[in-house]
């Protein structure tokens, strides 16, 4: 493989995860922001009971870290697979 065709993979490899990278951040964004926009705006919702704790807290205390560690076996996965599939497109 010639040096330029090395930069266009690489390229092409760091653009696509990029991209992945985007996607798991709007993800973590939307619900991390998300929360506090439900307690504002929806404050009988957050306050409902489950499971003996009002949702806010059943999200923020309990649901949040599952959500973080799918979040990062997700990225890890597609950025994985990115890099498998573009090295059987390049062999």
């Amino acid at each position: 493989m010639q040096p330029e065709e090395k930069r266009e993979l690489t390229k092409r490899l760091m653009r696509s995860q990029l991209n992945l990278s985007y996607k798991v951040a709007a993800a973590f964004a939307v619900v991390l922001l998300g929360l506090p926009l439900v307690n504002l705006y929806l404050p009988e919702l957050a306050k409902t009971k489950v499971l003996g704790l009002s949702l806010s807290w059943l999200i923020l205390g309990v649901l949040f870290y599952p959500f973080t560690l799918l979040l990062s076996a997700w990225f890890v996965r597609s950025s994985e697979r990115i890099e498998a599939e573009t090295v059987q497109r390049e062999s």
